[in-house]
């Protein structure tokens, strides 16, 4: 998902490449990666370039998850990581951009409006690096709908937790390791 264009705009489905989705957590690979609760009025989509998507039609939103490991230009920083995310897009007006913390990294949150094939977008982004990985969480939608799915974005964003290796970062795992209590709802919402 490295520009926004093959998304071209999460309307058109094309093919997952995640590997399986399960009780909330994307496994690909060696990699887990349980991501917030998905609110029960979206659903799943398929669309290329993305290992999860889900259209929010009451909104005219989508939402998309996607992660890379080992790519050579990923060693980018993570402004250019969002940079290049964002391209295909014209007439950008960055509204906020600041590095949050996201499962005990920096990750960029970046708030922007820009035209998609000339359509008016507003876009909701976080980019983060970790373990030799870069996960993209997406959200765009219309301006005048984007702030009624923006919370929801919000908490399926903010509940990403990723672990390469053979951990398990299930829900029921992590409230036994004591990491928190696992995202009420977060079921795979699987079609």
């Amino acid at each position: 998902m490295r520009c926004l264009r093959p998304i071209a705009f999460a309307l058109l489905a094309g093919c997952a490449h995640g590997e399986s989705f399960e009780d909330g957590v994307l496994r690909k690979g060696d990699l887990s990666v349980r991501v917030g609760p998905v609110p029960g009025n979206w659903r799943r989509i398929q669309v290329e370039g993305a290992d999860l998507a889900y259209r929010d039609d009451a909104r005219e939103g989508s939402a998309l998850f996607d992660v890379r490991c080992g790519h050579r230009d990923d060693d980018a920083p993570l402004s250019i990581l969002t940079q290049n995310l964002i391209m295909g897009t014209t007439e950008r007006d960055i509204e906020g951009q600041t590095l949050v913390p996201l499962d005990g990294r920096e990750a960029m949150h970046t708030l922007l409006r820009a035209k998609l094939d000339g359509v008016p977008m507003q876009y909701d982004l976080y980019v983060m690096k970790k373990d030799g990985c870069v996960h993209d969480l997406v959200y765009v939608a219309p301006p005048d709908r984007f702030a009624e799915g923006a919370a929801d974005f919000e908490r399926f964003a903010s509940g990403l937790h990723a672990h390469l290796g053979a951990s398990d970062v299930s829900p029921a795992r992590l409230r036994d390791r004591g990491t928190g209590a696992a995202p009420e709802g977060s079921s795979s919402r699987d079609p």
